[in-house]
């Protein structure tokens, strides 16, 4: 299953979902990620938060859907509320489409351990969400069900 990950600026919650979901994807998973306003690059506490869980980060950046027109994902994520008001480009027209709403563990005001301790309460949420994903696809769920698990998120933190 090819996932694209979607977060305006594509520096933390659409790059932390992008490494889990390809770490614990278990070969299942395919996952990008992309913005419509990226960033230009990754926040540096996202990929220390990704390499204390052993995560890998080679190759993430900071990038723009507009430059991912060959990709057909089968599924298209959103992660920020931002994006998720956002209309998609075209080509990605036929994928599922989620919405998982998730606070912004960069822009948590507070001392580095608790800015710390919100990046992991995202990447817990994000290894929830995923692995239950994973569970379904092992399980060879159709294109429905899948739909319905992924929407079951929708107002969850």
């Amino acid at each position: 299953m090819k996932i694209l990950f979607v977060c305006t600026h594509n520096r933390c919650r659409s790059i932390l979902a992008e490494a889990m979901a390809n770490q614990l994807g278990d070969g299942m998973i395919s996952a990008t990620s992309a913005g419509s306003a990226p960033a230009g690059e990754v926040h540096p506490m996202t990929l220390q938060a990704l390499k204390s869980r052993g995560v890998p980060v080679k190759g993430l950046h900071s990038k723009s859907w507009d430059n991912l027109d060959s990709l057909i994902p089968d599924v298209v994520i959103t992660v920020c509320d931002n994006a998720a008001g956002e209309e998609c480009p075209l080509w990605l027209g036929e994928a599922l489409k989620a919405h998982w709403g998730l606070a912004d563990p960069s822009s948590l005001e507070g001392s580095k351990e608790e800015k710390m301790q919100a990046f992991d309460d995202t990447m817990n949420s994000l290894a929830t969400r995923i692995n239950g994903l994973v569970g379904l696809l092992k399980q060879q769920a159709d294109k429905n069900q899948v739909q319905i698990y992924l929407n079951s998120w929708h107002s969850k933190n």
